[in-house]
């Protein structure tokens, strides 16, 4: 490995190591809460290195949001008309599940940023976000169109629903716990959740 491609393999690795504590500290003791001197700490590393890698307190948490959202969208952003619908919804809400099961924090922080009126991701959920959701729909849409799933059903909502049923397991963890009364839920509980809502979105768009 040469010199420029250890240097970047540095650079890459404490990004990550940052990113990974600040999800910690913001997801523990919200945004006015966390200071960079405990994100460093965290990640073990000296505080000036978080300066130099996302400048501020600010920057490094809208990186974590922006990071956040692009895993959630990620698999979204792979649809197309010929995808099966079946075989797409089914994969997706598996990822939606194991998202939550993974990364539980991270559902949080992105939660509260939203409840909190957005301030740090207004840009973002600008005209650019409901192009690429109408998008999205729009390929639902087009299945029903085609006679592929239920016509009768609102593309936008389907997506609702299922953003917030995967997503109650990482944000009302607690509440979810305490209704089954375990104190760390177990992996049975996220594949009776994947199995239960895959089964009713299928049902509910007619597709065997």
């Amino acid at each position: 490995m040469n010199q420029d491609s250890n240097t970047g393999a540095i650079r890459q690795r404490n990004r990550q190591l940052i990113i990974s504590a600040a999800i910690r500290e913001f997801a523990q003791k919200g945004f006015s809460g966390t200071t960079v001197q405990s994100i460093a700490d965290r990640a073990e590393l000296p505080k000036p290195n978080v300066h130099y890698y996302f400048g501020s307190k600010e920057s490094l948490y809208q990186e974590v949001l922006t990071h956040i959202l692009s895993l959630w969208d990620g698999s979204l952003d792979l649809l197309v008309v010929e995808d099966d619908p079946k075989a797409f919804l089914t994969d997706y809400i598996a990822k939606k599940i194991r998202f939550s099961r993974e990364n539980p924090e991270a559902s949080r922080i992105f939660a509260a940023e939203v409840i909190n009126g957005a301030p740090y991701m207004k840009k973002r959920f600008g005209k650019q976000y409901h192009e690429w959701f109408t998008g999205r729909c729009d390929i639902i849409k087009n299945w029903q169109e085609m006679g592929k799933v239920n016509p009768n059903l609102s593309a936008e909502h389907l997506l609702f629903i299922i953003w917030a049923s995967t997503q109650h397991y990482a944000d009302y963890e607690l509440q979810v716990k305490a209704a089954l009364g375990q104190r760390r839920l177990n992996l049975d509980v996220y594949d009776h959740a994947e199995k239960t809502l895959t089964s009713l979105v299928l049902a509910g768009m007619q597709i065997s």
